[in-house]
């Protein structure tokens, strides 16, 4: 599992109107442990790095979507379930990129993983067994939101692209839904050729930017408990 960049903040109040912040990347950080030491406002803030820093390198409407965050001690129980959600999802599918980005899950699942037939929005044999191998994580995490977004590379037309990337997002929505998860928990978003995170010029590149990606987070549940599991 990819490392999450953790950010953690020191606030300094001085009397007065004047507010410091400091803000610095930690590799290797515990989530639950950022979590529990930041406060609110801190989380705010970090929030926004978070959110700008996945969308400087891809995707800026997943990063906005990952980029929230609760903060302090309610944040650290989110944290804590992402930190597990997370574990279980490379356990059961091994090869995913799974990368923990704030209180939320970034998942890609590239065209080995998801695979559909050329031209097409109808899942493969591969591509569904794959995705059943991640329903009964989904299952055990009812109290999250997952935002899919589906990707194509540049060959053919940008509108046809854009096309294609919004029903293959929305046919790996219906097929989980189809498994018993609550379709209201998802939402999707085509991208088409946008975002590319490898190179068009080569037919492996290519193969990399036929991709889906999830940003799993809390839902409204799960922030309540939080909140009232931290006395907040």
């Amino acid at each position: 599992m990819k490392k999450a960049i953790i950010y953690s903040v020191s606030i300094l109040f001085l009397t007065g109107t004047t507010l410091f912040t400091s803000c610095k990347s930690v590799q290797n950080a515990n989530n639950t442990q950022k979590g529990a030491v930041i406060g609110t406002a801190a989380g705010a803030v970090i929030g926004a790095v978070i959110g700008n820093n996945v969308g400087n390198k891809k995707n800026s409407e997943l990063g906005a979507v990952l980029g929230g965050v609760i903060g302090g001690v309610a944040g650290g129980v989110i944290g804590n379930q992402m930190d597990k959600q997370a574990r279980e999802i490379e356990e059961a599918l091994p090869g995913a990129e799974v990368e923990r980005v704030g209180e939320g899950i970034k998942l890609t699942l590239g065209e080995n993983a998801v695979r559909f037939d050329t031209n097409k929005a109808s899942l493969t044999s591969t591509a569904k067994a794959n995705l059943d191998k991640l329903v009964p994580v989904f299952k055990d995490y009812q109290n999250t939101n997952i935002v899919i977004y589906g990707y194509t590379d540049i060959t053919g037309s940008v509108e046809y692209n854009q096309t294609l990337s919004e029903k293959r997002a929305n046919s790996v929505k219906n097929y989980l839904a189809s498994k018993g998860l609550e379709n209201g928990r998802f939402k999707t978003k085509g991208l088409g050729v946008k975002d590319p995170i490898a190179t068009n010029e080569t037919v492996e590149g290519r193969s990399k930017n036929r991709r889906v990606e999830f940003a799993i987070v809390a839902n409204e549940k799960m922030i309540q408990e939080a909140k009232k599991e931290a006395g907040q």
